[in-house]
């Protein structure tokens, strides 16, 4: 079930998800199987030459990933979605329909330090190239744009500052240009950010983070809108030329609004195997039962903090976009109505230094590089998640050596505060 007249409360508990027939078991089960039986031959064709829905292989397609899939695609207001083993396993597999050798993607500098390292090197080996824009100066950004250029990718709510990207705007540009624009919403998610009703064209996730929201599962998903014309132009034979292993199909003319969506099962997953687990679909599902209730306690946790840090003088800056000091207050008040998200980051007055023994000496507060679990976490960005960035790529990102990444879990405020306070004590001297 996927209504799409039903309140996001009603979507995160229901979508994709409906009694069994036959036990009459109202929670998904795990099938925890890796082939299924066909009816005949006929029926097993049919499936492979993509003629009819049904399952054929755990790495293409299973019934508990699928009802991630339905629901998340429910929740963020999107046609289809494919789920995959990682949230990078999503950024690659989001690009495989619509890049090629000599192509490239525009990307915000504003992105995880593994998702700029993945851009910067590993995609080449595929012949691929990023070349990352400030999200700010729109019209460098579109100068940017070339005969080459397949998409523009940002994430709505970035890490590790919790900058929030001006979606709509950055939507104009992609719809100039004639290319998708691809949202990472994994730090929003959908309760604080619907992308693509901000006019983006896909949105991937880590479903790692908020949305399974306790730290027990790896797992990311595309998230297709429907809504973006392949046939345009020339650009995406992927989506619109004779494909040779299902007999010259063109998917956007057979599948319409889904030909994205059923690419990247039947040649995404098909091929690059990236496929989800059926217990980490299920674990995300229970997850996802709860979303709208973690995210209200996650961003009033976070402005409790936010606040309190801001006024603390052994603080330089804070960058909570909650915040009325942030430069993307006002912006965060028009596109993130529910809250600027439980991510961002704090400067120390005393340096480097002090940012290593105040990582080292919380105790309520994990040491951790993950984000978005119910348990607060802090990691020094410039040592960790993004060690392998250059000097010009820390700043842009905003993870300078001073700095210290937050991700405000559910606990009670005053708590993760004392924490914080004892142990920038311990910082600071």
């Amino acid at each position: 079930m996927a209504d799409a007249s039903f309140g996001f409360d009603t979507l995160q508990i229901h979508a994709g998800v409906k009694p069994d027939p036959t036990t009459g078991a109202r929670q998904i089960p795990i099938y925890q199987n890796t082939a299924y039986v066909f009816r005949d031959v006929e029926h097993a064709a049919r499936l492979f030459n993509l003629q009819e829905l049904g399952y054929i292989y755990t790495r293409l397609n299973n019934p508990t990933v699928m009802a991630l899939g339905e629901r998340l695609a429910a929740l963020e207001g999107g046609a289809g979605a494919v789920c995959t083993s990682a949230g990078h396993a999503a950024q690659i597999m989001a690009l495989f329909p619509l890049m090629g050798p000599g192509r490239n993607i525009i990307a915000s500098t504003r992105l995880y330090g593994g998702t700029i390292t993945q851009f910067s090197n590993t995609i080449h080996r595929f012949g691929w190239q990023a070349k990352f824009a400030d999200t700010e100066d729109l019209a460098a950004l579109e100068a940017m744009v070339d005969g080459n250029t397949r998409a523009i990718f940002a994430e709505s709510i970035a890490n590790p500052g919790g900058y929030v990207t001006d979606i709509p705007a950055l939507a104009a540009v992609a719809k100039r240009v004639g290319v998708p624009l691809i949202v990472d919403n994994t730090s929003a998610t959908a309760y604080l950010c619907r992308p693509i009703e901000q006019g983006a064209d896909l949105v991937v996730l880590s479903t790692t983070k908020f949305l399974t929201g306790n730290g027990t599962v790896i797992g990311g998903a595309i998230v297709d809108s429907g809504r973006f014309d392949w046939s345009a132009s020339d650009r995406f034979p992927s989506l619109t030329e004779p494909e040779p292993a299902y007999h010259g199909l063109r998917f956007h003319e057979t599948f319409g609004p889904m030909a994205y969506t059923f690419h990247s099962i039947a040649i995404g997953l098909r091929d690059l195997g990236m496929a989800m687990a059926p217990q980490n679909a299920f674990l995300t599902l229970l997850g996802l039962e709860t979303l709208s209730l973690r995210m209200r306690k996650h961003v009033d946790n976070a402005m409790a903090v936010a606040s309190w840090l801001e006024k603390d003088p052994r603080i330089e800056y804070v960058t909570y976009a909650g915040l009325p000091s942030s430069p993307w207050h006002d912006r965060a008040k028009r596109l993130y109505p529910n809250g600027a998200g439980a991510l961002f980051t704090f400067a120390l007055k005393a340096g480097y230094e002090a940012c290593i023994r105040l990582v080292n000496s919380v105790e309520l507060l994990s040491h951790e590089a993950n984000l978005g679990d119910a348990r607060s976490l802090i990691i020094h960005p410039a040592s960790t998640t993004h060690r392998q960035l250059t000097p010009e790529q820390l700043e842009a990102s905003g993870a300078i050596p001073n700095v210290v990444r937050l991700s405000i879990g559910i606990e009670d405020p005053k708590d993760i505060i004392a924490d914080l306070d004892r142990a920038l004590g311990k910082a600071t001297g």
